[in-house]
């Protein structure tokens, strides 16, 4: 299996295991146009996740309620929706990987 092959496909993978970091790594140390490619597009995807954290900051400094109760609205729907993202993201990122590898 070529080289460029399994560092584009471990920029996606390393959702998995290093983040953000390891496709950040690939792009500077690598040399190949399209390495650096997909180590950009890994690279920006691992960052999608960190989208709603404002919204978590300022869930957690208002802390909005419904009904005269406790229930921290936002904060809620703003877990919700970074759990669905990030999910999202790791099924894109898997899709992506196991496409580079399978590609000729």
């Amino acid at each position: 299996m070529e080289t460029r092959k399994v560092l584009s496909a471990l920029s996606y993978f390393s959702i998995m295991f290093a983040g953000f970091i390891f496709p950040l790594i690939v792009f500077f140390a690598s040399g190949d146009p399209e390495v650096k490619r997909h180590s950009k597009s890994a690279f920006l995807s691992h960052l999608i996740p960190l989208v709603p954290v404002p919204f978590f900051m300022f869930a957690g400094v208002t802390q909005f309620t419904v009904n005269e109760q406790d229930i921290p609205v936002f904060f809620l729907v703003s877990v919700g929706i970074a759990i669905i993202l990030s999910l999202i993201v790791l099924i894109w990122n898997i899709i992506k990987g196991v496409k580079v590898l399978i590609e000729e």
